[in-house]
């Protein structure tokens, strides 16, 4: 769910690439990286990267057309992945895992009748980060150089906790949490055309007269990935609720309403398990090793990533800069 409600309140502006150049950002590294394997499953042909044994690694591709717009525009991401699952989101894990077996029932009826279009359409919908998806990615990163971190819990959260403490520019996601996990500034549409978008936690809570604990408390009372909301409660309505009955618990009184484990999804949002990290920034890829490594070793079809590499080649040109050895 990511607090798509967020979107009505957030602070958010398009900002062009030229203010952002040298900045490093945390990148929620399984948002991304889904992101590029759904489109690629759906607009590539499965041969392209199914090996002879059956493993399909569209992640590879993926990546290597992924990560050019970053080098280009003089960014330098920090893949940062999740961590240990919360039990807290086992719920709303259920409900993805169950809509995921919904498509890949459809899918398959999809195939049988002939119809190519619609299968493709529903192949995105059945993706998951299997582990050869998982391991594959972090090499292809370690071969471009490209800084990993592992986070303790949610990626989000150590996204956010590394802008908040300096070691990182910005966060990068296109869901919100990073703004309830307490991230000062957040690049967004970092997988779209155009220019990306930057939400800001301080003029968020400035517009919303609300603190961070308050902003906390309006996305839970309209549901977050770790809690139902309260039915009826949109986010203008939470917003004048909070201001009124001070915070979550007066509203849930006022309302005698109830949210289950409240007390522990509002601490874990408002402290988070997360590490301490500095990443080293000068990136050096070996593109020869990388593309060997998905054409050579995983059998990726050479026309579908000697573009990207190419671009990633360029951009160390076109920066100039001492990181771009």
């Amino acid at each position: 769910m990511g607090n798509a409600d967020l979107r009505d309140l957030a602070s958010i502006r398009s900002v062009g690439f030229e203010e952002l150049a040298e900045n490093v950002v945390a990148v929620d590294a399984h948002n991304w990286l889904y992101r590029y394997l759904t489109t690629t499953v759906k607009w590539t042909s499965d041969e392209a990267y199914t090996t002879a044994d059956g493993a399909e690694v569209a992640n590879l591709i993926g990546v290597v057309q992924g990560l050019p717009k970053f080098f280009e525009h003089d960014l330098i991401p920090v893949m940062v992945f999740d961590g240990e699952m919360t039990e807290m989101k086992a719920d709303e894990v259920a409900d993805r895992r169950e809509k995921r077996e919904r498509a890949e029932k459809r899918q398959t009826a999809a195939a049988e009748r002939g119809d190519t279009v619609e299968a493709a359409r529903l192949s995105a919908r059945t993706q998951r980060l299997t582990g050869v998806i998982q391991e594959t990615t972090r090499e292809l990163f370690e071969l471009l150089d490209v800084p990993v971190v592992e986070a303790p819990g949610e990626g989000e959260a150590q996204c956010a906790h590394m802008a908040a403490t300096g070691s990182v520019d910005h966060a990068g996601s296109e869901d919100y949490d990073t703004l309830l996990f307490g991230a000062p500034t957040t690049i967004r549409q970092l997988t779209s055309k155009g220019d990306p978008e930057l939400m800001e936690l301080e003029a968020t809570l400035a517009e919303l007269a609300l603190d961070r604990e308050g902003l906390v408390d309006v996305a839970m009372l309209c549901g977050t990935d770790f809690n139902e909301g309260i039915r009826g409660v949109g986010p203008k309505t939470a917003v004048s609720a909070v201001r009124e009955h001070g915070d979550l618990w007066g509203v849930l009184a006022a309302r005698d309403a109830t949210i289950p484990n409240a007390e522990a999804v509002r601490e874990f949002f408002l402290d988070p398990p997360v590490s301490d990290e500095s990443v080293d920034t000068t990136v050096e890829p070996d593109i020869e090793a990388a593309r060997a490594y998905v054409v050579d070793e995983w059998g990726v079809d050479a026309g579908e990533v000697t573009r990207g590499f190419e671009r990633i080649r360029e951009s160390q040109v076109q920066t100039g800069l001492d990181r771009w050895t």
